[in-house]
């Protein structure tokens, strides 16, 4: 299991949300954190640590008035620590070179991949060794389903172990953002950790519920040590009560 930090921006600036209130109308988000520091900030910190294999999430449409502030903050981010930062965001086959070339190590798409011939297009412009799919998924009668445009719209796809074995062959890695529980903090979604690591053929990298040093060990444990986790809200940089420092030391023990 490996930490895999996060820089979600929203409206040109570094924050912490909660996933399910996330609303392009009006730009609005309830907030657990709005950072004082820019994204490259956080970049730099990362590569301090050596850390690789985070995200950054540009959390407006590009038709917000905030999209350009909110890339460039990204874009300081990939050049402050270029090939340790994976991004996404209205990522497309058409602009996915110009984040790759800003330094961005991946690029990561959720609704865009459902039609397939953008995903064969994607892969074509930027390999599958460079893509990360995101099956972020809310709960709907006792199933997980995949939501896009940024956490707001259910589709009808499943996230199932036929739909990882389905679409890992397309791409490096996958993250899950369990959105129902993103940003507060209160426990992970075990039954979908379970299923996450009972398949465990490509990366994974779990976000969503981790409030504590017990969530992590139920997390390692259901999730059979296969999972990555990705700490927002409750870490202190964020002003949650986890020590990013004892988060380093216990992923370096495990």
């Amino acid at each position: 299991m490996e930490f895999r930090p996060c820089i979600d921006i929203h409206n040109g600036k570094v924050k912490q949300i909660v996933g399910g209130s996330l609303k392009d109308a009006g730009d609005q988000a309830a907030e657990n954190f709005v950072a004082e520091q820019d994204a490259a900030y956080f970049a730099k910190l990362y590569q301090k640590e050596g850390i690789k294999g985070g995200h950054i999430i540009l959390l407006n449409p590009v038709s917000s008035e905030y999209y350009k502030a909110t890339r460039e903050q990204a874009e300081h981010a990939l050049r402050a620590y270029p090939g340790g930062l994976q991004i996404g965001g209205g990522v497309t086959a058409e602009n996915a070179k110009e984040f790759l070339d800003a330094g961005a190590s991946h690029v990561i798409v959720t609704s865009y991949v459902f039609n397939y011939d953008n995903l064969k297009r994607l892969n074509a412009a930027v390999g599958r060794g460079r893509l990360v799919l995101d099956l972020s998924c809310r709960k709907k009668e006792d199933t997980y389903y995949i939501v896009t445009d940024r956490w707001q719209e259910f589709t009808d796809e499943e996230v199932s172990t036929v739909l990882l074995d389905e679409l890992s062959s397309y791409c490096d890695e996958f993250l899950i953002h369990a959105v129902d529980v993103e940003g507060k903090a209160k426990g992970i979604e075990k039954e979908l950790v379970k299923m996450l690591g009972e398949w465990g053929k490509i990366p994974v990298t779990y976000a969503g519920g981790v409030g504590s040093f017990e969530d992590l060990l139920e997390l390692k444990k259901l999730g059979n040590n296969r999972l990555n986790v990705t700490i927002g809200s409750a870490l202190d940089l964020f002003g949650g009560p986890m020590a990013y420092d004892k988060v380093l030391q216990y992923m370096k023990k495990e």
